[in-house]
């Protein structure tokens, strides 16, 4: 019998603003976990700062390595780490080297730190953000799963553990799962299950907040997006007065906040002369750290389009760019400590990754909200000091948590769709 070299799927799901509803029924797939305890690794896990540093670069790594010139990009990096880190703990040798090298930490030090950042994430009535882990194993007799694989994710991930024939009952099964993850935002990651498939490693994230001052009618104005080749678009901005400015060498910027301050939106715009590509060039995350953790509390006059935009990615290329090739290589790739197969070897073939946001009057969720209006005193302050941020042509926006600033998803916009 001819040997085939057998694919490890990492599907990367992800949805920010929105929610809809749906959800399905499971199908054929049995759910291993119900074998595996979770241990209790609360007291290992911690939030440095030097850890956070090193996610934020892998963030900026990757969302400058998916963009391409004058294109749009939407990306969660937290959602990549995620994935890529639950698969890392089944690589070994030159393969699991070049995946810590381009995550920036160890699997021992990244671990723990994901599970830390996950136990911080705040919720709340009006704002939540939820990450979801699950991998679906083939049914096959010719694979063996590593049972320390299976209860590391079980402890520091708290994954999702499933089998399944890896037919049409398990493409519904997983579309189903993620759709029921993401509250109905993404309904389908995979169209088709290859033949040569034996695992799924997939993250969800989803991203649901009121802004923190919701826009009132006589603050939504219709007025001119510019883009970067001069040509002016209709767009609606939504104009506030925030209290956080953000401004380095090359760019203004501004902290939006939503309910109880737990998220906020951080919009940056290239100073005149400076493209949206050339600023991206010129991040670190080490500078993005400090532009963030620095920001001026003065009285800015903001404006911000209400935007929306879907993005769909296959990143095997990206990562390989980065220096993560062997785990795509079927002859060099090294995935023993997840498991075996008789059949061949175990590589990674595609990484999926899909994201979507809307951002409106209410924040990112279509529908209605409760108001909250609050007063400032900014009519006190001597009017020198007022900033002045409209994002009235092409920027750069993150989504972030207020603890640890680590950017949830990174995007850009460059022009205003219809």
């Amino acid at each position: 019998m001819k040997k085939r070299m057998f694919l490890l799927c990492i599907a990367l799901v992800l949805t920010g603003a929105f929610i809809l509803s749906g959800c399905g029924k499971k199908g054929q797939a049995s759910d291993l976990m119900k074998g595996i305890k979770a241990n209790d690794v609360s007291k290992e896990a911690t939030l440095r700062d030097e850890d956070t540093v090193a996610a934020a670069d892998f963030a900026v790594r990757l969302f400058q390595a998916s963009r391409e010139e004058n294109s749009e990009v939407l990306i969660s990096p937290v959602s990549v780490l995620y994935a890529l880190a639950m698969t890392a703990n089944g690589a070994g040798g030159e393969t699991l080297t070049q995946m810590e090298d381009v995550l920036g930490l160890s699997v021992e030090e990244l671990t723990p730190y994901l599970y830390a950042y996950k136990e911080a994430l705040a919720s709340g009535n009006k704002y939540k953000l939820d990450l979801a882990n699950s991998i679906w194993f083939k049914e096959d007799d010719g694979l063996t799963v590593n049972p320390d694989f299976l209860q590391i994710n079980a402890d520091w991930y708290d994954a999702e553990l499933y089998k399944a024939p890896f037919d049409h009952s398990t493409l519904k099964d997983i579309n189903h799962w993620v759709s029921d993850k993401t509250d109905g935002m993404i309904e389908d990651i995979l169209d088709e299950i290859p033949d040569e498939a034996i695992m799924y490693l997939i993250n969800a994230i989803v991203f649901d907040a009121e802004w923190e001052n919701i826009y009132k009618e006589n603050e939504v104005m219709t007025d001119v997006f510019t883009t970067e080749n001069g040509s002016g678009q209709i767009a609606e901005l939504m104009h506030s007065e925030e209290n956080e400015y953000l401004e380095d060498e090359n760019t203004t910027g501004l902290i939006k906040y939503y309910k109880d301050r737990k998220y906020a939106f951080a919009g940056l715009l290239p100073k005149e002369g400076i493209s949206v590509s050339e600023y991206i060039s010129s991040l670190t995350g080490e500078k993005l750290m400090s532009l963030l953790n620095n920001s001026q509390s003065v009285p800015v006059d903001t404006a911000i389009p209400k935007f929306e935009n879907e993005y769909d990615t296959e990143m095997s290329m990206t990562l390989k760019g980065m220096g993560m090739t062997d785990a795509f290589d079927p002859g060099l790739a090294d995935f023993s400590g997840l498991g075996i197969s008789t059949d061949g070897n175990i590589y990674i073939n595609r990484v999926l990754h899909k994201t979507y946001i809307a951002v409106d009057e209410q924040g990112t969720k279509a529908g209605a909200a409760t108001a909250v209006e609050l007063t400032t005193e900014a009519a006190m302050i001597d009017s020198a000091e007022r900033k002045t941020v409209y994002l009235n042509r092409p920027f750069i926006y993150m989504l972030i948590d207020s603890e640890a600033k680590l950017p949830v998803f990174m995007g850009t916009v460059m022009d205003i769709k219809e």
